[in-house]
């Protein structure tokens, strides 16, 4: 089970599909997935240019960070009820026409409020699109075990965009610019939009739940808000009474969108799932995977430019250590989960995660790159070894009706957790440079805090998992 599956529908789709046309559906989703995974890891590599030719600071690279992962975050689980209410086929074109215009919009942006106003837009096209894609593949291939084989291929090919990122933005953004990474969007989607229309068959479910617009609304607004208090906080003071009322509102909304979902027959967010242990145990450390994974690489491609001075490309192929031991190790956890038990892989996962951050918070302008890749790899491994069995530990708690909502919240916490660590630690670098101190210690600090947070996190999980297996 992964992050966006939906059950099948309860009543046969319209269109029947051939196994020419199911090659074809497996083939656009799968790019459409791409498209969306590469936007992850791409932008990163462009951000010392963003910072250059748009003359930006921290706070506003934070934003063009988090502007699509806080969008994607809180419309995923929405992404989903809308597909199967209005059409598959329908919202995975909306989203791809939505991701393709937005992409164009970031490319001629003249200036760092055009870019999160694109970037933002971007988030809400891939929020459509990719529990669609999935969604389409579950109704194309009814059968259990051709289904698992197509997923296994959508989220292998899908996630060679997160490899293909730090390299492709290196590559683009030191011969063309930052806005190149965005316009290799442009011929992607404009493919998906023609091949889908001809190709794509609609169908929805005709159980499809409510949508739940107060959740989705207060949701937005309330991770929002905190995170504009943590990102704005350090340029506007912490105490200065816009901090301070940021904080507040997000708090006020928040406890709105626990009250609202309570109440909801069919809410985004069923606030039951989390009186089971486990559950809640590996949502809470998948919030803490998504802090200090993104957290952490939003300064990878920085520390390489603005603190060893190596050229973008050259910063892309550096970093390239985490995404490629993500991709190679991703496949096998799940396997090593199911053999040697959730507990100790998420927990050897989490630890070994913690000693790659931690280690990375010791490099220095000096340090050999002999010294460091093998760092970001341990970092890489440890994180690949934690979300698939986070995810499956999650899926377990709950019945088996509700697996893929089970699914799509372990994603979501995961977004939330990207959401804040891009704050959070842009936030600690930013008081250290207040101090005084400099960007390379403003990194080192970042680095470690989210490495203890993460060991911290590993004997949390551990422990508790193990009372969680125990009351099963």
């Amino acid at each position: 089970m992964t992050a966006y599956e939906k059950t099948a529908p309860s009543a046969p789709p319209r269109t029947t599909h051939t196994a020419r046309n199911r090659a074809a559906l497996l083939t656009l989703t799968c790019l459409g997935q791409f498209m969306v995974l590469l936007d992850n890891t791409i932008v990163g590599a462009a951000l010392p240019d963003m910072q250059h030719r748009l003359h930006v600071d921290l706070t506003g690279l934070q934003w063009i960070v988090d502007a699509y992962v806080l969008l994607v975050a809180m419309l995923l689980l929405s992404g989903g009820v809308f597909a199967d209410r209005f059409g598959r086929k329908r919202l995975y074109l909306i989203g791809v026409a939505i991701f393709t215009l937005a992409s164009a919009v970031c490319s001629l942006a003249p200036s760092l409020g055009w870019l999160i106003a694109g970037r933002t837009l971007q988030g809400v096209g891939a929020a459509a699109l990719a529990p669609a894609s999935l969604a389409l593949l579950a109704v194309a291939y009814p059968r259990p075990e051709e289904r698992v084989k197509a997923i296994g291929l959508w989220a292998g090919f899908s996630g060679i965009g997160l490899a293909a990122g730090p390299l492709a933005g290196g590559v683009l953004t030191d011969a063309f610019g930052w806005p190149a990474i965005f316009l290799v969007n442009l011929p992607i989607g404009i493919v998906l939009l023609l091949a889908g229309h001809r190709v794509l068959g609609e169908s929805r479910s005709l159980n499809a739940p409510a949508i739940d617009i107060p959740g989705t609304v207060l949701s937005v607004f309330a991770v929002g808000t905190l995170t504009y208090g943590l990102i704005e906080g350090g340029s506007s003071g912490w105490t200065s009474p816009l901090i301070l009322g940021a904080f507040a509102s997000g708090a006020v909304l928040l406890a709105a969108f626990l009250i609202v979902e309570s109440r909801r027959t069919a809410p985004m967010l069923p606030l039951r799932l989390f009186r089971q242990r486990l559950f809640t145990v590996s949502n809470t450390a998948m919030v803490v995977v998504g802090f200090a994974l993104m957290g952490s690489s939003f300064f990878f491609s920085q520390f390489f430019v603005s603190v060893q001075g190596s050229s973008l490309l050259r910063a892309g192929l550096q970093t390239l250590p985490v995404s490629l031991a993500m991709v190679v190790i991703s496949p096998y956890a799940g396997r090593l989960a199911a053999r040697y038990g959730f507990r100790i892989v998420v927990t050897v996962g989490l630890a070994l995660a913690g000693v790659g951050l931690l280690a990375l918070g010791f490099v220095h302008a000096q340090t050999g790159y002999g010294n460091v890749w093998w760092r970001l790899a341990i970092a890489g491994a440890g994180f690949a070894l934690t979300m698939s069995p986070l995810t499956g530990a999650a899926i377990q708690a709950v019945n088996p009706q509700e697996g893929g909502l089970a699914s799509g919240i372990s994603s979501t916490t995961r977004q939330i957790g990207a959401v804040l660590g891009v704050a959070v630690l842009g936030a600690i670098v930013r008081a250290r440079e207040s101090d005084g101190a400099s960007f390379e210690a403003g990194l080192n600090t970042a680095f470690t805090t989210a490495g203890a947070v993460v060991i911290a996190t590993a004997v949390f999980t551990g422990v508790w998992l193990t009372r969680a297996n125990a009351s099963r």
